[in-house]
């Protein structure tokens, strides 16, 4: 890259000046204040490249310290937020407004721009949020600091920076790697379940990068292209021999989706993925008709173990409760008559689950909220769709299909989000019962 070469060119430049200097620099702290004041290029590059090698080298304790530095030292001043607050209210003019603003915005934000000078330094900011993010619980102050790597973040990794990315096994082993690795839904079994998943013809795998990032994958999913919408996910990751011609391929399942960055949690770009691969498939393949995922339901084993747990609970008799003990047992899998009286009951508790089970407004379930958002549909729910130990102890086996219908996408989104509504097959609404 460019870039990369530039930047570290001018880093060299500048590491030349900082072995003239005397002055101290053993710590984060240190390093920090010197990086904040300088407005040199070279020297300014050069410190940030200091302050990332010495960021890597803090154990758990010591980046929790640096985080309260940056919570300490690098917030914005309140007096002087006071005062330019009160010259703007007594004249709004653009120079109050201007000085208002750059009173407002944290220091933090210009300390963590100014790391970024650095050749890795993206990657270590993302790094640094993803460290920060474990301490939050515990430490909910810092939770300003976060705000500070969020905002930033999300400029940074803005979907018009991104850039999509067709992944096959002829992509680079460093990609390849990350696939593995990152796989989120279904893990991958090595290498050759990797080859299955890219190799096939009728497989897809598509993902976002970053210029920054050149080789790591923000995010990605896998597609199995079919002639009609699939129910259970063991069959698409089931070693295949045969190729389904591909005059009979009238379907796209996205069947996983993964994140890769834990640093970039809270920034959204997973609907644009979806939305910009959905037309990417219908310029290479006209013939498509259909675009649907194969989803997990990641919530709703806990939640009904919480409707479980709760006696004053109406939605189950005290047979329905007895007769869900039966999931904590794996004979329930070998007993069809013990599986013919589950279906109902769990397809019934499973739709009532994703369609009025709310956190606030949204959906209860992570998966449902980011599917329902971007404007899909409830498709129909899949008895025993993931076998999986996984899949058993996430959501008793079921799997759903959400729906991206081309024609009525907006619509459904802009529904959603507005008011709440939540579009969905008739199918599936019967379920619910009365």
């Amino acid at each position: 890259m460019v870039i990369n070469r530039w930047l570290n060119s001018v880093a060299s430049a500048g590491k030349n000046l900082l072995r003239r200097s005397t002055r101290e620099r053993n710590s984060m702290a240190s390093l920090c204040s010197e990086l904040y004041s300088n407005k040199g290029e070279a020297l300014g590059i050069a410190l940030a490249d200091e302050v990332v090698n010495a960021y890597a080298t803090l154990d758990t304790d010591e980046k929790k310290t640096f985080f309260n530095v940056l919570l300490r030292d690098y917030s914005p001043d309140p007096e002087l937020i006071n005062r330019c607050a009160e010259a703007y209210r007594s004249a709004l003019t653009p120079e109050t407004y201007r000085a208002l603003a750059q009173a407002v915005e944290s220091p933090r934000q210009t300390l963590f721009r100014r790391i970024n000078m650095a050749p890795t330094g993206t990657r270590t900011v993302i790094d640094m949020r993803e460290d920060l993010l474990q301490h939050l619980s515990e430490h909910p102050e810092l939770r300003l600091v976060d705000d500070d790597l969020q905002h930033l973040l999300t400029s940074w990794f803005n979907p018009g920076f991104l850039q999509l990315r067709t992944m096959d096994w002829d992509s680079p082993a460093a990609v390849l790697e990350k696939l593995i690795e990152y796989e989120a839904v279904h893990e991958m079994q090595g290498w050759d379940d990797l080859r299955r998943r890219l190799d096939a013809k009728d497989r897809r795998c598509f993902g976002f990068f970053h210029p920054a990032l050149p080789d790591e994958p923000l995010i990605f999913v896998e597609v199995a292209l079919v002639p009609a919408v699939s129910s259970s996910v063991q069959t698409i990751l089931a070693p295949h021999e045969g190729l389904v011609a591909q005059e009979r391929i009238s379907t796209a399942i996205f069947y996983s989706i993964s994140n890769c960055q834990p640093g970039l949690r809270g920034i959204s770009f997973g609907n644009f993925l979806i939305k910009q691969v959905v037309m990417r498939l219908k310029e290479d393949m006209p013939q498509l008709t259909e675009f649907a995922t194969l989803s997990p339901i990641p919530g709703f084993r806990k939640w009904l173990n919480s409707v479980l747990a709760n006696d004053q609970q109406p939605l189950l008799s005290a047979e329905d409760a007895s007769l869900l003990t039966a999931l904590d047992t794996p004979r329930w899998l070998e007993d069809t008559a013990l599986q013919a009286r589950l279906k109902p009951l769990l397809m019934r508790l499973c739709a009532r689950y994703l369609l009025r089970e709310k956190r606030g407004t949204a959906p209860l379930d992570p998966v449902a909220r980011f599917h329902l958002g971007n404007g899909a549909s409830v498709a129909r729910l899949n008895w025993l769709g993931d076998t999986s130990a996984k899949g058993l102890q996430q959501s008793a086996g079921l799997l759903v299909n959400y729906a991206y219908d081309l024609e009525e996408v907006e619509e459904h989104h802009e529904a959603f989000l507005n008011r709440g509504e939540i579009a969905c097959a008739s199918a599936v609404k019967k379920l619910l019962g009365s």
